[in-house]
């Protein structure tokens, strides 16, 4: 049985864009680096992946230096490669390059001891489709709130 321990999420990903599909994938790190992560030092605001001569790379995702590193530390804000199958590479070249598709990576997280990432292909949402969906969550809340009440 696979157990997942989630070491950071994307909250921001999940306003900014409507989620379309995930994958999960590993990652080249260093050995700071995942000691690092285990930590729970890194931050997938600003991160994004990419398509480019067949691999898939992870952008501006920052993992803070180790801090008993010294010497070994890495660069916090280097490009990654992920490990996703050629298959999985080729689909979402194809899905990237239609307009408004884009890569986000939505969480970290530990599996078998092993850093993952879920990456999404993600369409982008405009200011009056975040409002509507903030509008929507407020009603499911309340809905909530009073079927609760309800029951008691």
């Amino acid at each position: 049985m696979a157990t997942e321990k989630t070491i950071a999420t994307n909250r921001q990903a999940y306003h900014n864009y409507d989620l379309l599909e995930t994958y999960e994938c590993g990652a080249v790190l260093t050995g700071t680096e995942v000691k690092s992560i285990r930590q729970g030092r890194i931050q997938l605001k600003d991160a994004y992946a990419i398509i480019r001569n067949g691999e898939a790379w992870l952008v501006n995702a920052h993992i803070s230096p180790y801090p008993h590193g010294g010497r070994l530390n890495h660069d916090p804000t280097r490009t990654r490669k992920l490990l996703l199958h050629k298959s999985e590479i080729m689909r979402l070249m194809g899905k990237v390059q239609e307009k408004g598709l884009t890569l986000i990576p939505t969480r970290c997280y530990l599996k078998n001891g092993r850093v993952k990432f879920e990456i999404a292909l993600a369409r982008g949402r405009k200011l009056h489709d975040k409002r509507e969906a903030a509008r929507r969550k407020a009603i499911e809340r309340e809905t909530q709130a009073i079927l609760k009440e309800y029951r008691r």
